[in-house]
């Protein structure tokens, strides 16, 4: 019988293993998705972490102004944009790469560094992509707990570091948790990282962590070792649904891998135009940052007020145990208007991660778990 004969078995493409059995990245539900499933208008997103304030005007101006030549291919290199970010940063702008949101740099530099059998170390519960993208090129996954009271286990961490993994993936501040590492536990974890090991500090909340917490990049740069630390334009400056992020890498040869792992064209000219101008109005970033970090240390208190446990939180995010199934609270809240992330991460799915919006948007969650929670 020939397989393309009605009832033959189907001719089948191959299909990459190491993809087909990836875990399903948890992503934030839309607002066209909530609205439906509510039956509400009024929803307070709080799964994705954006900024509630939106991005500075001089954003609007210039996506306005009739520069931006939509009909034209985007800078392959995004030449301004890597020139003002390295006047900023005060580095060689060929260290710089710029991404389709720091999440392409996580994939590129899982392309670039890793193979199949090589490994990977990260903290748990992780963000999604540190543990995705590596499993996607045949890497094997090792993650380091947090402490019983929520932050990083850094003699666990150093010890899991004398194995030489080849990427060492550490958020801080730590998406979903929210701790941040302060100067002698950078330091510590800096010093027991093999330079054999690719360190990856991914910093996408940098803008919004207090004055006892280091700048990773400034730390790492004196530390004379391979790294790259991304950062990105999707929280702080308001840039989410454009997708610009960048890596800051310890030398031009590690910018060159990154850069050949990446799909040229990758970073549209909207977001380069729109990122450029974030730049030059750091003072609304500021400003923004500000208002939600007031707004997160009240939350914080309210649900603590509600007796569940909260992790500190140097982001614009909180994490906390609902004692019950999370996806389940998840749906309660949903009815009641408010998105927020589930953590269906095994040994975590108790907990909630809730971004923090503005003052309306936590008064409705908070209004809207306290029934919940009291029923």
């Amino acid at each position: 019988m020939k397989v393309d004969e009605p009832g033959s078995p189907q001719a089948e493409p191959y299909y990459n293993p190491h993809v087909a059995a990836l875990p399903k990245y948890n992503a934030g539900l839309n607002l066209a998705a909530a609205k439906a499933v509510s039956g509400l208008d009024q929803i307070a997103r709080l799964a994705s972490n954006e900024n509630p304030h939106g991005c500075s005007p001089a954003v609007s101006r210039v996506l306005s102004d009739g520069s931006v030549e939509f009909w034209r291919y985007s800078d392959p290199n995004c030449e301004l944009l890597r020139a003002t970010l390295a006047a900023r940063l005060e580095v060689d702008a060929n260290e710089i790469v710029i991404g389709n949101g720091s999440e392409e740099m996580i994939a590129a530099a899982s392309r670039a560094f890793l193979t199949e059998g090589a490994s990977a170390l990260t903290v748990a519960p992780c963000f999604g992509l540190h543990e995705i993208e590596p499993l996607a090129v045949g890497a094997s996954v090792v993650k380091v707990p947090m402490t019983a009271d929520f932050d990083f286990d850094v003699p666990a961490i150093a010890a899991a570091l004398s194995s030489g993994p080849n990427i060492f993936f550490l958020p801080s501040p730590w998406n979903p948790v929210g701790a941040a590492l302060d100067h002698a536990g950078l330091a510590r974890v800096i010093e027991a990282t093999p330079k054999t090991s690719l360190f990856v500090l991914d910093e996408a909340y940098h803008e919004f962590v207090s004055d006892a917490i280091p700048d990773g990049l400034a730390m790492l740069k004196k530390a004379q070792r391979p790294y790259i630390v991304l950062r990105t334009f999707s929280k702080a400056f308001g840039l989410a649904g454009l997708r610009v992020g960048y890596a800051v890498c310890s030398s031009i040869k590690i910018a060159k891998m990154l850069s050949a792992a990446k799909t040229p064209f990758n970073v549209n000219a909207v977001a380069q135009a729109a990122a450029v101008a974030a730049l030059g109005d750091e003072a609304w970033m500021r400003e923004a940052v500000s208002r939600i970090r007031v707004e997160r240390d009240r939350v914080a208190a309210a649900l603590g007020a509600m007796g569940l446990r909260v992790a500190r939180s140097e982001g614009n995010f909180l994490f906390f145990d609902s004692g019950r199934d999370s996806a389940e609270l998840a749906i309660d809240l949903l009815r009641a208007g408010v998105v927020v992330k589930p953590w269906l991460e095994p040994s975590y799915r108790t907990f909630v991660r809730a971004s923090i919006g503005t003052a309306a948007e936590n008064d409705q969650l908070l209004a809207a778990l306290s029934a919940i929670l009291q029923a």
